[in-house]
């Protein structure tokens, strides 16, 4: 079978241009003149549909960085995404990516240490190991050592909903067998994952884009609970932190608004900061949390004692895993269009799973669920610009540093929920722009096409919109049917399969039997 490479972009890659704005700039996601991109013509995509050419887009002159500016690459004519940049404006970027994603593991190591009634010394231990383990799958999908790591701006963090099945095992078998079963489905993913790589031909840019819609979507939600509060719970809706909430988001345009170059790709975190900052005139930062205990923080190895393996406890993560191989797919893809490099999915998908697997199978032994590569970055590329791999590298080294330095995780720990959640939002919803401009280019003007793409963002955004609707399901069917991604993935390849695969070939088969019949 020929290798899948992705459908061009028909959006213009983002610049990481340190200059001023570009002549012909507009809104991130605009589409540029016809002449500007490759591959004008159409072809195949092997699901009944057209799309543009599957040529990857050339790039011009200039189109990294500008002319003159020195940089260190792997070659002549090297991508913009294996191009580094000056030392300094690299820290400057992965900080940015830093302090955008780090309130995940907090919340995550939180969720656990409340849920599991831990106490107060093994968890700062297990968020100082997602610190480094985050840092270290950054590094691990940055580089791309060997054939583990797609070589793409990917971060690593736990969290999502291989914490909610990490919990719930922990919770019915105890802690050492929720371990065992994180070790078990990591080695799970390392042997299926070359029966999954024969499928990715039935994953095209109709379900690969559905997919991240619903990704965005869920994403967006779970920046907005963080300035809300869960609904139902005391304080929800708090004037006080929707102000924040929409404060850091108004900062955050006025920088993209009113700044070029560097400051302007720095907008997010600059909003973040502003936010920060306004949380600490009105009294709504609590410092107490910031002081006190040790220099150093290591994360201990074995927490909860040996590793228990019990198949039919892991089993419900292990059939996750499978979905996170699917969501892992679409997150490869749209990185990968965010900015703009050609990959091949029968080889780079693999290398990000492989690195997924190979993160968790090192984060179970310090106590730690699944890792999983995340999509919210890839918002912060999109809205910066900045498309070096290197810079989520410097993040993932950060990372590292942050779970060994236990005054600077403290200090993180103490910006408010609602300024992340405000930053969130906005980064979050790139990437549903994102999958809409994948949608795009999966010819929904067939009406097969729409009719496919409704009822899977239909069923795929049902959990997500209505929490608790399978709450009457038996839990392990529950645990499935929860995950909108899963579910939104499953559907769209199954009826894309139907209707692009099946269906046409049973309508050539009576085509000629009537055929044969009227001889």
């Amino acid at each position: 079978m020929a290798p899948v490479t992705t459908p061009a972009t028909s959006s213009r890659p983002a610049t990481d241009t340190d200059s001023a704005e570009p002549t012909d700039a507009g809104p991130p996601g605009a589409r540029p003149p016809a002449d500007t991109r490759a591959g004008a013509t159409d072809s195949p995509t092997g699901d009944g549909t057209h799309s543009p050419a599957r040529e990857g887009v050339t790039l011009s002159a200039g189109d990294g960085t500008r002319p003159g500016t020195p940089t260190v690459d792997d070659g002549p004519g090297a991508h913009p995404v294996d191009q580094s940049r000056p030392l300094g404006r690299i820290l400057l970027f992965g900080i940015q990516h830093v302090l955008v994603m780090a309130a995940t593991p907090i919340s995550a190591i939180f969720l656990m240490s409340a849920t599991l009634r831990l106490g107060g010394e093994l968890t700062v231990d297990l968020l100082s190991a997602a610190f480094v383990l985050s840092g270290a799958g950054s590094l691990i999908q940055s580089l791309g050592p060997w054939k583990v790591g797609p070589r793409l701006p990917f971060m690593m963090l736990p969290g999502g909903a291989p914490l909610i099945l990490f919990l719930a095992i922990a919770e019915q078998h105890g802690l050492p067998t929720a371990t065992g079963s994180v070790i078990l489905t990591a080695l799970f993913s390392f042997v299926v994952l070359p029966v999954f790589t024969r499928l990715l031909r039935f994953f095209p840019a109709l379900v690969i884009g559905t997919m991240i819609v619903i990704v965005g979507v869920n994403l967006v939600k779970v920046g907005a609970v963080l300035v809300t509060g869960q609904p139902g719970t005391p304080g929800f809706a708090d004037p006080v932190n929707l102000g924040l909430g929409l404060a850091t988001i108004g900062f955050t345009v006025v920088f993209y608004l009113l700044f070029t170059g560097i400051l302007r790709q720095l907008a997010v975190m600059l909003g973040l900061l502003a936010g920060t900052a306004l949380a600490a005139v009105t009294g709504a930062i609590d410092a107490g949390g910031a002081g006190g205990g040790g220099l150093v923080s290591l994360p201990r190895l074995t927490p909860f004692g040996s590793p228990v393996f019990h198949l039919v406890a892991a089993l419900p993560l292990m059939l996750y895993s499978v979905a996170s191989m699917a969501e892992a797919t679409g997150q490869t893809v749209i990185n990968a269009e965010a900015v703009g490099k050609k990959i091949d999915r029968r080889t780079d998908v693999p290398k990000t799973v492989r690195g997924d697997a190979l993160t968790s199978l090192l984060g179970a032994f310090f106590g730690l669920p699944l890792m999983v590569t995340s999509g919210e970055n890839i918002g912060i590329v999109r809205v910066t610009g900045v498309r070096s791999r290197f810079v989520t590298a410097a993040a993932g080294v950060f990372l590292v540093v942050i779970g060994f330095l236990a005054p600077v995780t403290r200090a993180i720990s103490v910006i408010p929920s609602a300024v992340v959640g405000g930053t969130a939002m906005v980064v979050f919803a790139v990437i549903t722009v994102l999958g809409i401009q994948t949608l795009g280019r999966s010819d929904l003007d067939r009406h097969t096409s729409t009719f496919i793409c409704a009822v899977a963002l239909a069923l795929g955004l049902l959990p997500i919109l209505v929490p608790g609707v399978y709450g009457r399901f038996p839990s392990s069917v529950r645990i499935l049917l929860e995950s909108g991604v899963a579910v939104g993935a499953f559907v769209a390849a199954v009826l894309n399969i139907l209707f692009h695969h099946i269906r046409p070939g049973i309508a050539a088969r009576l085509t000629v039997v009537r055929t044969e019949g009227d001889r």
